[in-house]
């Protein structure tokens, strides 16, 4: 039996969401997955995708739906962003859903807030058709009742999910990557433009004045829609950056997309962890999640989503776009290991009640009482009416 349908990129496709879904998708138990399968998807999937929905081909929509219908599925798992769903402003969200009988639980990975027309309209008609709708911070939950006017009732914060990996000294680790007596600062992602690696790399000469053994980590593969588009051209710009401030000793790239085990010896590996976004608006970060689940002191420019998670001394906000705020505070932690050790703590104690199996017991509740079945004893989710809006 197959009581959830979880609908999202998935992989081998190399997008968050896609790695988010599989790991939640094998959180909760008995499963089954509709693919979204955009233009340049991969061409096999595991054997859990029963179907698969290309991105731009409207009638795929209603056939997954039907098949879905048809099924043992007692509800269905929607995760939105706009770009993975087809049509303008990903409007085939909603063909799929008016098209199910049996309900709807969304996970929103994006709330704008300044949406165009259009994707105000998308956005409130999806919630509106959910059963539930997720959210991931407080910031977010608020945001939807106050500029969407969506009600709060229907809304649950559930957190981002984060491996279950031990806190160790990362000294004991960077032998495995070739990283002995360096001080290493990471951040991982797929690469693109809207992150702020410009800005940390250009923290980077006054950083390796201050620590010569400090190195940079830049860890992840180019984004698939961005090499699509112009190939490597922004890696080639970031390394051309490197070059002109002279730290090609201090600034590495890796050019990969990791598996979870290999980012979790990253992870454990790394000194310092750095989220340095320009977009103030971020509702949500899965990379920021992941550091705080693996004890990393973390220095981040202050998005709504750092402003909440690194609360309460669990991290280090700085000014965005600020390279010299940025080098302040990555020195200051780099040069007194027990305060970042201290903060590394605090985040992880912090990330307990967000690992895997946490989050995974949290939506089995969710979508046992979307479908009307005994709900698993566990801590209530909040929601917007628990926290006061």
């Amino acid at each position: 039996m197959a009581a959830t349908a979880f609908v999202s990129t998935y992989p081998p496709h190399r997008c968050g969401i896609a790695t988010f879904t599989s790991d939640l998708a094998s959180s909760v138990g008995s499963h089954q997955v509709v693919a979204l399968h955009p233009v340049s998807g991969p061409e096999v999937y595991p054997g859990v995708v029963r179907h698969r929905i290309r991105r731009d081909s409207r009638g795929d929509y209603l056939a997954a739906a039907a098949a879905l219908n048809a099924s043992d599925v007692e509800v269905v798992s929607i995760q939105h962003e706009y770009g993975i769903w087809g049509g303008g402003d990903g409007a085939y969200v909603l063909d799929f859903v008016r098209a199910l009988n049996v309900p709807v639980v969304t996970t929103l990975h994006t709330v704008l807030r300044t949406p165009t027309p259009s994707q105000r309209r998308i956005l409130t008609e999806l919630v509106g058709m959910s059963a539930m709708t997720v959210v991931m911070s407080k910031a977010a939950a608020s945001l939807l009742t106050r500029s969407y006017d969506v009600h709060p009732e229907g809304v649950r914060i559930v957190p981002h999910g984060v491996p279950r990996l031990p806190l160790v000294d990362p000294d004991t680790v960077k032998p495995h990557l070739d990283l002995e007596d360096r001080l290493v600062i990471l951040s991982f992602g797929l690469l693109g433009p809207g992150k702020g690696f410009e800005t940390a790399i250009a923290a980077m000469p006054a950083v390796s004045r201050a620590f010569p053994s400090a190195l940079y980590v830049v860890l992840g593969a180019t984004h698939p829609d961005l090499l699509a588009h112009e190939g490597e051209a922004y890696r080639g710009r970031l390394e051309a950056k490197v070059e002109a401030l002279d730290v090609t000793d201090h600034v590495r790239f890796v050019d990969k997309f990791v598996g979870r085990t290999e980012l979790g010896t990253w992870l454990e590996a790394a000194d310092i962890f750095v989220t340095p976004y320009p977009n103030l608006d971020q509702i949500v970060s899965g990379t920021l999640s992941y550091a705080m689940g693996a004890g990393k002191a973390v220095v981040s420019t202050p998005y709504a989503y750092a402003r909440e998670q690194l609360a309460g001394d669990r991290g280090r906000l700085v000014t965005p776009g600020s390279p010299e705020r940025l080098a302040d505070a990555i020195m200051q932690l780099l040069g007194n290991r027990d305060e970042r050790e201290a903060i590394g703590r605090r985040a992880y104690a912090y990330s307990r009640g967000m690992t895997w199996p946490a989050v995974g017991k949290q939506y089995a509740a969710l979508f046992a009482e979307a479908a009307g079945r005994p709900i698993p004893m566990l801590r209530p989710t909040a929601n917007l009416a628990m926290i006061g809006g």
